[in-house]
């Protein structure tokens, strides 16, 4: 069993429009909605994999409902998530069909407060007891520490559960301090964390932070792990053109499967790379494309060196 975090969980809107333009009326073609926030995401992705996965996290109000209907929805998922008084958040992306660029709108999220912060630590303890590895997933609700990431990251650990750790900004430079097995920040993310915008000396300089592998998203040039055991970029065969959301999302689900299957590295990057691509070309925002997927996995090209950490 693999747990995944989610701590701000949401319900996924997807607008289709002709073409998005500011300050007018648009006339939505298509609307989709699926149970979302990252960790719920790599959930999905894992589900379809074929792991068994646990899901928990914060859901609350009647969009917390919504969100946990859909949920038992879905085969292979376990709905581990913790109630809260405030109401779940709804993320909507608007994609033009001209150009198929994606707007993405980000509702905050429930205040969560210390009691239900508490409530929570003990229920993801629990789990912790029955699962191979774990997901701590995206941004922090309001009300909650900024150190939060971390003591998830500390009690995985001290449970010897592999912990990988995927969000940004304060919360992933606190996070990292925990000595996470995994980061997967973007070269945004690494570049906010680090200072630097080489891609080769941030890797090296997260690691120093605390972070035992860090695998960093390149968008279209693919992955660098730098890790214990070795150097690797891993690149797919060609640019992919689609709606990036939740792309992401699926390379942490390749690697965390990887992890789980005891893969080594190349393997696990091959997967990531594959299946973030073909989310890229699936129709619906965070699911991939598994035709596309079964493609794209013999001819992603992965390089590198063992023993260069």
């Amino acid at each position: 069993m693999i747990l995944t975090v989610t701590l701000n969980t949401a319900v996924d809107i997807t607008y289709r429009v002709p073409a998005l333009r500011p300050h007018t009326s648009h006339r939505v073609t298509e609307v989709t909605e699926r149970p979302g926030g990252k960790g719920v995401n790599v959930a999905r992705v894992l589900a379809a994999l074929g792991h068994e996965v646990t899901v928990t996290g914060f859901a609350g109000g009647t969009t917390g409902g919504e969100l946990r209907d859909r949920l038992a929805a879905l085969p292979g998922i376990v709905d581990a998530l913790a109630p809260v008084a405030g109401a779940t958040r709804r993320t909507v992306a608007v994609v033009d069909e001209r150009t198929g660029d994606t707007t993405q709108l980000n509702e905050p999220g429930p205040v969560v407060t210390a009691a239900e912060w508490t409530a929570f630590q003990k229920t993801y303890e629990d789990l912790l007891g029955s699962v191979s590895a774990v997901a701590l997933c995206g941004s922090l609700p309001p009300g909650l520490p900024v150190g939060a990431y971390a003591a998830l990251v500390r009690a995985a650990r001290a449970a010897g559960v592999p912990v990988l750790l995927d969000t940004s900004g304060e919360a992933l430079r606190r996070g990292i301090a925990g000595r996470p097995d995994i980061v997967k920040p973007n070269a945004d993310e690494l570049a906010e964390l680090t200072g630097s915008h080489d891609p080769l000396r941030a890797t090296q300089d997260a690691r120093r932070r605390g972070a035992r592998t860090v695998v960093a998203s390149l968008g279209a040039e693919g992955l660098l792990a730098h890790t214990p055991e070795g150097l690797w970029r891993a690149a797919p065969p060609a640019r992919v053109h689609g709606n990036p959301t939740g792309a992401g999302d699926s390379a942490v689900a390749g690697l965390l499967s990887g992890l789980a299957e005891r893969l080594p590295w190349p393997d696990r990057l091959a997967r990531a790379v594959a299946l973030s691509a073909a989310t890229v070309l699936s129709p619906v925002a965070g699911e991939f494309d598994h035709p596309a997927y079964e493609r794209l996995l013999p001819r992603v090209a992965v390089t590198g060196e063992v023993n260069a950490a």
